[in-house]
């Protein structure tokens, strides 16, 4: 049987960003270094919501720095919400594989070649990064967060039974037709977004691999999590539980 070639794949990486001057020159470096080392075509789409702290002006000058080919600005002119940032990335790719991620260095872009691999290997149509499988962990949090986040995912486990072990995690690889379509049919806003995507992604039968990573707290900045956030959370599983 002949053997898959890899050569025309090409990775658009998509990176919105809301104040995040201090991290984004860190997380470019690292993602720079990173898929250079790995050797596929990518490209690094900066998705700025009007920062007020001159994430914009630092983006700038990464991209003289990096070069347009690799580092491509589709600044919009305030917060629209993650799926809209997403869609609006999508229109300016020239990729056929979308990794998304953060950038406020809680992602390691060092589990991306392994995304890579795994999905090459069994052609997956998404692969996740999981904090809840062995090799994979949470630093910098508190008690508290962490409870947060493991019972919302228990609970999420128990209601919609969806295969995999992390779903409010946001760093993950898709085909990009995959992406497209699910974000077409998803009806959620904020942090139960991604949960929605996993959850219809699996109604659509699509194939979901899943790689361990080391989830680290923003080491800049403020975090975006708070209690309307949860209340959003709860009232999206209510939904999804009712609908899916």
């Amino acid at each position: 049987m002949a053997t898959k070639s890899f050569a025309n794949d090409k990775y658009s990486i998509l990176l919105p960003t809301y104040n995040e001057v201090e991290n984004l020159p860190i997380i470019i470096w690292l993602i720079v270094k990173y898929m250079d080392d790995f050797g596929s075509p990518y490209e690094i789409i900066i998705i700025d919501d009007g920062s007020p702290d001159g994430t914009l002006e630092i983006a700038q000058k990464l991209q003289k720095l990096y070069g347009e080919d690799k580092i491509l600005l589709r600044p919009r002119e305030k917060k629209l919400g993650l799926g809209t940032a997403y869609i609006h990335g999508i229109k300016h790719s020239t990729g056929n594989f979308i990794i998304i991620m953060d950038a406020d260095l809680s992602h390691h872009p060092q589990f991306i070649p392994p995304m890579i691999e795994l999905q090459r290997k069994n052609n997956y149509d998404i692969v996740t990064g999981t904090r809840y499988i062995n090799g994979g962990g949470v630093y910098g949090w508190d008690f508290k967060r962490k409870l947060i986040s493991r019972g919302a995912n228990f609970i999420t486990q128990i209601l919609l039974r969806p295969g995999v072990s992390d779903l409010t995690g946001s760093f993950r690889l898709y085909k990009k037709d995959v992406l497209q379509r699910l974000i077409e049919s998803c009806v959620s806003k904020g942090y139960v977004f991604q949960m929605e995507m996993i959850v219809r992604a699996r109604q659509f039968s699509y194939t979901i691999g899943e790689v361990p990573i080391s989830f680290v707290d923003r080491v800049y900045g403020e975090s975006k999590l708070g209690g309307s956030e949860i209340i959003q959370f709860i009232k999206g599983l209510v939904y999804l539980f009712a609908t899916t």
